[in-house]
């Protein structure tokens, strides 16, 4: 199934319980869209949402409401029923919006391009923490719900944990090289992994972030954009080069190539409320919609039992955090991604009546 946008699409999002699709595109509209099985999907909103190009997408409120974030420091929020404006923050940051998540019922977390990472209270409709612990964008984040803390990614090469309870930064990795681009935790908690621009995937133990346990390089040399858990064991990819892969982890494998988006990287992948679909979004101005059933049944080209090179094969980590004691000592990258500098401040004390009638 295929949606053609009419531009270059940055985020895309599922409805937390319906038969809904959200994309955000460079143009600065918000797209929403109902699918069905057998049927053409049918677009239920085109919102102008930004002066510049929408960059990150999230169902939020249980899904009657969409929040979005721009390279104009804007962060939106939209009435799914109607497509009305519930609230616009013109300076949420200083800088690009680059990234929005989920945390909590009541708590959404935004990183810009700076590497600021700020943690938005829905209740007090208000900022409630800033992170500075990073220097370049923020190039993913995700979230551990069961230790409430949350993992980012950066262009300085590194990665950060902070707990969301204490309000600090719980741990932050060495510099790598190999540029961190997006980020998922599995192994029922256990393990951390990271999709690189060289392609390479980086494993971290939870609990022991100075460095990873374990590189695998099969994907390279192709980015990993995005990654996606698929169960505790298997994860899906999206690279530079247009494949989407099903990829075990410990032991470290490629199962199968399952789709191609296009000859363009793979942006963003997404799975829908049932994970029933697949959704994911490239260069060529295309949302596609993919049967999971279908992919998984489909031949295996590659399987490769093969693991990279490895400081340990097990899965079974300590739960310990080792807490940095100096983070300012962690060496920096050099930035690869054009800052957005936005007029005005950046409002961190109050957020209005952002969430206010959702």
């Amino acid at each position: 199934m295929e949606i053609k946008l009419g531009d270059h699409p940055f985020d895309v999002d599922f409805h937390p319980s319906d038969s809904l699709v959200a994309t955000g595109l460079i143009n600065g509209y918000l797209l929403l869209y109902r699918y069905a099985a057998e049927a053409e999907p049918q677009r239920l909103l085109k919102v102008r949402a930004h002066k510049k190009s929408c960059r990150t997408t999230r169902f939020i409120n249980e899904g009657r409401a969409i929040v979005t974030g721009s390279a104009d420091c804007s962060i939106l929020a939209t009435d799914v029923e109607t497509g009305a404006k519930i609230a616009h923050l013109e300076n949420a940051h200083t800088v690009a919006v680059n990234s929005i998540i989920n945390l909590t019922e009541a708590t959404i977390a935004s990183g810009d391009d700076s590497g600021c990472v700020k943690l938005w209270d829905t209740r007090q409709q208000s900022c409630c923490h800033t992170f500075q612990v990073h220097e370049e964008y923020i190039s993913d984040m995700t979230f551990a719900s069961d230790s409430m803390r949350l993992l980012a990614t950066s262009g300085d090469g590194t990665l950060s944990v902070c707990s969301i309870r204490s309000n600090k930064v719980q741990a932050q990795s060495e510099f790598c090289e190999d540029e961190p681009l997006s980020v998922v935790i599995m192994k029922n908690g256990r393990k951390v992994i990271c999709g690189t621009q060289t392609g390479t995937l980086l494993l971290y133990s939870w609990g022991f972030f100075k460095d990873c346990s374990d590189r695998f390089v099969d994907l390279s040399p192709n980015s990993v954009d995005a990654l996606l858990k698929y169960d505790e064991d298997r994860l899906i990819t999206g690279s530079s080069n247009g494949l989407i892969s099903l990829v075990g982890i410990l032991p470290n494998r490629i199962i199968q190539p399952i789709a191609e988006h296009s000859e363009y990287p793979v942006e963003r992948l997404a799975f829908s409320h049932d994970k029933k679909l697949l959704g994911s979004i490239s260069h060529d101005n295309t949302l596609k919609l993919w049967d999971m059933d279908e992919l998984l049944q489909g031949p295996s080209t590659v399987t490769r039992n093969d693991t990279a090179t490895s400081d340990s094969d097990s899965d079974s980590d300590s739960d310990g955090m080792d807490v940095d004691s100096d983070l300012a000592n962690a060496s920096r990258g050099t930035k690869r991604k054009n800052t957005s500098t936005c007029n005005g401040k950046a409002s961190s004390s109050s957020f209005g009546s952002f969430f206010e009638g959702l």
